[in-house]
């Protein structure tokens, strides 16, 4: 067996286990009848992402879920794959192109297709080898892109099958339109940013009563040529007696327009009337549905004004024509005042510049299964965490709007729609596209493609992702989905994934679920997956979303090489509570190489100290323990170590996992390494209870490297063959399940529970001295004398305990003892006992110190009772919370008054 090095090096370990981990296919998921399946879906990043810190907290809690369900026996299939990010992807492509001074117009479609998917090959996927420096246990045999041809016929047949169904149709409605990349986007694709400008108040005549005039505000001047009405609110005083009448367009073609009543103006802004733009406001456009308003486009594609927009303002760029809309409004006397002002303004997220509003023909979906999908989380059959986000989710499917699933791009899943020859596809009614003989719909297109034309849009990104937790495995194909085990995998169980695509994705994956899989089966045969883990978004100290443009996100490979991979993914996930945004504190990540050096030096002690016995599994370490040779303090750690496992095995359930790792990281550094490695040095110099001692040693060390393993598992593997608890040829990642309590309480593993509880005591009554010396900058080594205050059953203990309580504490002694009234002391409070430390000269500095602690206590109490006095806190909170809170206070109530007699005593 190899020894410990006496320092870890994280490269070499990851490097090695990793390739030997590859090559005994231990990531692989394969059905089995003889296991329960655990199953994770990865959320596809696109296919030109790298590696960043939002991806190493989503990536590594799927990872740490993925390897628990392994140690539990399940059968783990977690399946990788990326996505082809359409405007994404294109976007990098025509970047490319334009350094050689080209347009994909240039090459054509099919060549500049063949440019892409030799990117592809070449560059895409570089995130999913990134996952694999950071310990991803994906199982990559099955890696998955969403243009593959069995995926791309999946999206296809759902887009024939719908429009089968009539619920994909053609219409000209508005969208977000990205003027540089000529392409309709979505939301998710759309970026807020404060915008500086100008507020211009301009008038609008009224025909019959010249020199009257109503009066707009609008940042945008240039789309006045696009008006169609001015609205006000049907209940504003100041406008009542002209609701009805007409004004005179103040730019552009001359034009008399009408003043409408509608409720969704605001009365309160600027004027309290609204110029009506249908084909550039999205709200205007709804206005204008309502009263039966034809819409004005007086932008180009490009956004540059058009003819509509009159002589002096066409051919100019939106912003040039804004420019130029203020000056002859000014010319005229129709601009009242121009002001300063700042709003958000939806940018592109690839392309950089605003968004427009506009009207064009697009393919639209009425979502499937609406009332099913309310259901699955409504009744608990998919349950999120943290629990909030099923209200958003719900408020999001009764207000639903019909989806635009096409794109103006080239790289993508081309929309199967054939067109007759000679047609004008922007001037086909309702009735045409239902004509076969005029518009064809299928998966393989018509038989006489010569006399037919293919629709040049390809479908939105998310219409193909939200197929990914079937399509991956081989649906609607038969053979496939028996190749990839669909009937044991799916539905799958938990996605890992961040909020702010709780409509784009998740609530999408869930109706292409029910609709698609399983018809006519139960529903909760059909969901997608049943928890659904939502993430915090990274963010640095100032609060700010990391991002390469900021410049505020570090590098997670530089973290890696710096920290190692274990050091990141436990560092991440200790700053990292359920569902909250997270700080980024590189010093977590620090605190997380630390730990794994505290894990590989205990394991290193534990080997210095002893032969390695037979470790092969927890019955064989069993055997060699002896509880009749039991003391305290082996009582006291036992019991610790079924009381984390128990905290660990309820932090999994309620997907808990920062909590987990700060119980592993208190159990092994505080109850393990700090006190009981310390204690045990007395017992490793004496025959009789040196083996005994190392026995638990070994036990402690298996079950913690167990369950440390799913967050930390490099280290966890070579620290596990380096003690022995592996056979030559098997793996910890794979071979090995993990002991629950019970299961070691069966073995004969009794703890008594009043031993374990005087440790405890004496532990505190070492950290409050400790504590004190860190305070008052006095050595921790140093050998002071202490007097106790204390209880006849309290001096009991500690005057059993006094030889390893002065070693612990770095005590010259330990003495029972009184204050003396008005002596000068420093004296810690400890419930029903106290420490005391007589000093020399003036006790005004102690005086101080006790009276700031009785106020901190104090706002503890008052904080506490809040709580306590909340009714939704009480209404809601479990029963334990509920009963450790009200023991809380009785605590700090009686540490209160505890330092209120202390002050007292000190004159």
């Amino acid at each position: 067996m190899a020894q410990i090095t006496k320092s870890y090096e994280p490269q070499e370990v990851e490097k090695k286990w990793y390739a030997d981990w590859l090559q005994a296919g231990c990531f692989a998921g394969r059905a089995n009848p003889a296991k329960a399946p655990y199953t994770i879906m990865i959320p596809p990043p696109n296919v030109t992402g790298v590696l960043t810190m939002g991806h190493v907290l989503n990536n590594t809690l799927q990872d740490i879920l993925i390897r628990r369900a392994r140690l539990e026996g399940c059968e783990a299939l977690w399946l990788p794959g990326t996505d082809h990010a359409g405007i994404a992807t294109q976007t990098v492509v025509e970047r490319e192109l334009r350094k050689e001074k080209k347009h994909r117009r240039d090459l054509g479609r099919e060549k500049f297709l063949e440019k892409v998917w030799s990117w592809r090959e070449d560059k895409g996927g570089i995130i999913l080898k990134q996952l694999q420096a950071l310990g991803a246990s994906a199982d990559w045999s099955r890696t998955q892109f969403t243009m593959d041809p069995a995926y791309s016929q999946a999206v296809l047949k759902v887009f024939v099958d719908l429009y089968g169904k009539g619920q994909i149709y053609r219409g000209k409605r508005m969208v977000n339109w990205c003027p540089v990349s000529l392409t309709a986007l979505s939301d998710e694709e759309v970026i807020m940013k404060p915008a500086k400008g100008f507020l211009y108040q301009v008038r609008y005549e009224l025909v019959d009563q010249p020199g009257r005039f109503i009066e707009v505000k609008t940042t945008r001047p240039e789309t006045i040529p696009g008006d169609v009405a001015i609205a006000v609110h049907p209940d504003d005083p100041r406008y009542t007696d002209i609701i009805g009448k007409k004004v005179r367009r103040p730019l552009g073609p001359t034009a008399e327009i009408p003043i409408i009543a509608d409720a969704a103006v605001d009365q309160a802004f600027g004027s309290g009337a609204l110029k009506i733009t249908p084909a550039h406001d999205k709200v205007d456009f709804e206005v204008g549905q309502r009263h039966k308003l034809a819409p004005i486009d007086v932008l180009t594609p490009d956004a540059k004004l058009n003819e509509l927009a009159g002589p002096e303002l066409a051919g100019l760029d939106r912003f040039a024509g804004r420019k130029k809309a203020a000056e002859l409004l000014k010319a005229s006397g129709a601009l009242v005042q121009e002001e300063p002002y700042e709003n958000n303004v939806g940018y592109s997220e690839r392309a950089d510049v605003p968004i427009e509003p506009r009207l064009t023909w697009q393919w639209w979906l009425k979502y499937p299964r609406i009332e099913e999908a309310k259901t699955a989380v409504r009744d608990g059959h998919i349950k999120f965490y943290p629990e909030r986000w099923s209200k958003v989710y719900l408020h999001w499917l009764e207000n639903i709007q019909d989806w635009c699933i096409s794109r103006q791009l080239w790289w993508g899943h081309r929309i199967p729609v054939w067109y007759a020859k000679g047609l004008d596809k922007e001037k086909l009614t309702e009735a045409d596209l239902a004509d076969p003989k005029k518009v064809h719909v299928s998966l393989d297109g018509p038989a006489d493609k010569d006399n037919w034309v293919q629709e040049d849009d390809v479908l939105d990104t998310w219409a193909s992702s939200w197929l990914w937790p079937f399509a991956t495995l081989g649906w609607p194909d038969r053979g496939a989905m028996d190749k990839a085990g669909f009937d044991y995998f799916y539905p799958t169980t938990t996605l890992v994934t961040g909020p702010d695509i709780i409509f784009f994705w998740v609530a999408r994956m869930i109706m292409a679920g029910l609709e698609f899989v399983r018809p006519g089966e139960p529903l909760e045969r059909r969901i997608p997956f049943k928890h659904v883990y939502f993430t915090g978004i990274i963010r640095d100290q100032q609060g700010r979303k990391m991002s390469k443009s900021l410049g505020n996100s570090p590098d997670p490979l530089d973290l890696i090489a710096k920290y190692g991979a274990d050091g990141l993914r436990f560092g991440i996930v200790s700053i990292a509570p359920q569902g909250q945004d997270i700080r980024f504190q590189e010093d977590r990540i620090e605190g997380g190489k630390n730990f794994c050096n505290k894990l590989w030096n205990a394991c290193r002690f534990r080997e210095m100290n002893g032969e390695m016995a037979d470790n092969s599994s927890c019955g064989a370490i069993l055997a060699r323990i002896e509880p009749p040779k039991f003391d305290a303090d082996d009582h006291a750690i036992l019991d610790r170590l079924l009381a984390t496992t128990r905290e660990v095995d309820r932090c999994f359930t309620e997907f808990e996992f920062s909590a987990a790792v700060q119980a592993l990281y208190g159990f092994f550094w505080n109850d393990f390494c700090d006190w009981y490695v310390e204690v045990s040095k007395a017992k490793l110099l004496d025959p009789a209870t040196k083996a005994n001692c190392l026995a638990i040693q070994d036990l402690v060390l298996r079950q913690t490297l167990l369950l440390l393993h799913p967050f930390i598992p490099f280290i966890t593997e070579e620290l596990w063959h380096l003690l022995g608890y592996g056979a030559p040829g098997t793996f910890l990642a794979k071979d090995t399940l993990l002991e629950n309590c019970s299961q070691m309480a069966a073995r004969g593993l009794a703890i008594d529970a009043k031993a374990a509880a005087q440790v405890s005591t004496l532990k505190a009554v070492c950290s409050q001295v400790r504590a004190f010396k860190a305070e008052h900058g006095e050595a921790a080594s140093k050998t002071s004398e202490f007097v106790v205050e204390a209880t006849d059953a309290h001096w009991a203990v500690l005057e059993a305990n006094l030889a390893k309580l002065k070693r612990m504490m770095g005590a010259g002694s330990i003495t029972r003892g009184a204050m003396s009234p008005n002596a000068p002391a420093i004296v810690t409070a400890y419930g029903t006992w106290n420490l005391i430390k007589q000093l020399k000269g003036d006790p005004a500095a102690e005086k101080v110190r006790l009276t700031k602690e009785i106020e901190a206590m104090g706002k503890h109490i008052a904080g506490t009772q809040a709580r306590l006095s909340n009714e939704a806190f009480v209404s809601k909170a479990p029963p334990a919370v509920l009963e450790g809170a009200r023991k809380q206070l009785a605590d700090q109530q009686a540490k209160q008054a505890e330092l209120e007699r202390l002050l007292k005593a000190l004159g």
